[in-house]
């Protein structure tokens, strides 16, 4: 799951628990938002821990080095 995403369900899922006072019959308005926000503090936690592990896999071969720089052709 993106960052991104899980920083969205984290949002949306605290609005639900905190802010809104609505009750709905069959379901629980505060336990969704409490279901939405472990399920983004996962996504979170396993999105930070696959782009260090992305990170530390790339050395400094990865690195894209231009050595051939442009010269000008010379004025006649």
């Amino acid at each position: 799951m993106p960052l991104g995403t899980s920083i969205f369900l984290i949002a949306v899922g605290a609005i639900l628990r905190y802010a809104v006072t609505a009750t709905v019959s069959g379901i629980s308005i505060h336990t969704v938002g409490l279901i939405l926000m472990i399920v983004g503090i996962v996504g979170l936690v396993l999105s930070l821990f696959w782009m260090i592990v992305w990170s530390a896999r790339r050395g400094p071969g990865d690195r894209v080095i231009e050595r051939d720089t442009y010269r000008e052709p010379p004025v006649y």
